[in-house]
Order: structure tokens, then sequence, then C-alpha cells
């Protein structure tokens, strides 16, 4: 169902109030996980629950900047699409990256603390999903904000099955596993962002 129940043949574009309070309450929630995930996942020793503390702060920006562009021209919103899409992307090189590097340190994770942090993580982003359901049709603006926060609840699950993982087997591998899925999640959401804003800017330009 589309945001703009008043003109289904429109993309919604994000203006409205209802969507800027809902974009300020998510941001607000990723800000506040950016913190608290990052601090866990340190002490923790987790690849996992690092990776997933980046999506927290990649997502706070880049809903920043789409809260930021709301009732811009369509160029623009497209333009802001792109630029989230090349973070979402760097962001899921990064966590491949060291990924791999992890793999030859062989740091053994905390699986209790991977388990608890991301329980909490799982709600926080099951919460924005709640948040911004009716917003998830759009246009690559708006619709990059509800890709990010679904995929962030995936990544979560993920979590807490690399969590059981190292407690069942002693292993640092499901930790890596989950951590090398979620950089994938990253990059399929950043082209698939990049494919829709190249095409609004294509159909502008014609």
């Amino acid at each position: 169902m589309s945001a703009d129940c008043c003109n289904d043949s429109a993309e919604f574009d994000g203006a409205s109030p209802q969507y800027r309070r809902a974009l300020l309450a998510v941001i607000a929630i990723n800000a506040v996980m950016t913190v608290v995930e990052f601090g866990a996942g340190i002490q923790a020793q987790s690849q996992a629950l690092q990776a997933d503390a980046l999506d927290f702060l990649a997502d706070t920006l880049t809903y920043s900047i789409s809260l930021y562009v709301i009732g811009s021209a369509s160029t623009v919103r497209a333009r802001a699409a792109l630029g989230k899409a090349a973070l979402l992307l760097a962001s899921g090189c990064w966590v491949l990256g060291s990924t791999v590097y992890r793999a030859f340190a062989e740091s053994m994770p905390d699986a209790q603390t991977m388990g608890a942090i991301g329980a909490i993580a799982l709600a926080a982003n099951l919460t924005s999903v709640v948040i911004l359901l009716r917003y998830r049709d759009g246009d690559a603006n708006v619709r990059s904000v509800w890709l990010c926060s679904r995929n962030d609840a995936i990544g979560n699950f993920a979590v807490l099955l690399a969590a059981a993982g190292v407690w069942g087997t002693a292993s640092i591998w499901p930790d890596l596993v989950v951590a090398a899925l979620m950089a994938s999640l990253f990059v399929g959401g950043a082209l698939s962002i990049c494919r829709q804003a190249l095409g609004e800017l294509r159909t502008l330009a014609s």
C-alpha cells in the first residue's frame, strides 16, 4: 500500500508531516543503537555486532539525508539516494574486508553479549520497521529508508543465530559468516537503490 493514499498514480516523495515525524523517531533509535552496539561489539570482539553497529551509523546518516531533501526537486532527491547507495556500498566493503582480517586473527567473540545486544538491536529495528511500514513504497529516497530498515531487521535475526552458533560450536566462524552475509545485504541494498535512482534520473532527463 502506498503512503500516498490520495494519489496512487504518483510516487510518494516523503512530503508529509507524518513521514517527517516517523523519520525523526527512526533517526533517534538508530543513533542510540550505534553507540550501544559499537561499544558492545568491541567489548565482545564480535565482527557481526560491529557490522550491525556500522549499519546503524550508516542508517542514521542516510535517514538524516532523506529528511533534509524532503520537498527538494526530484533530481536532488534521486541524487541523494545515489549518495546513500554509495555509503551503503562502502559499508559493505568495509565489513567484508574486516571480516577477512578477523578470520586470521581468530579472537573468540563473547556469545552471551552477542545474544543480549543482538536482541536489543532486533527490538529497535523491528520498532523502526513498524514505524516505516506504511511508507515502504515511494521514490528512491523514500524506498531507500524502507530497504535499510528491512535489511537491518534481517541482519539482527542473523546476529542472534551467530551468537547461538558461537556458543554451540565454540568457534569464531558463525560470527564471521553472519558478518559476511550482512555485507552482502549492504551491497544488494545499495545496488537496488542505485538502479531505482538512476531510472528516475533518466526519466527526468527525457
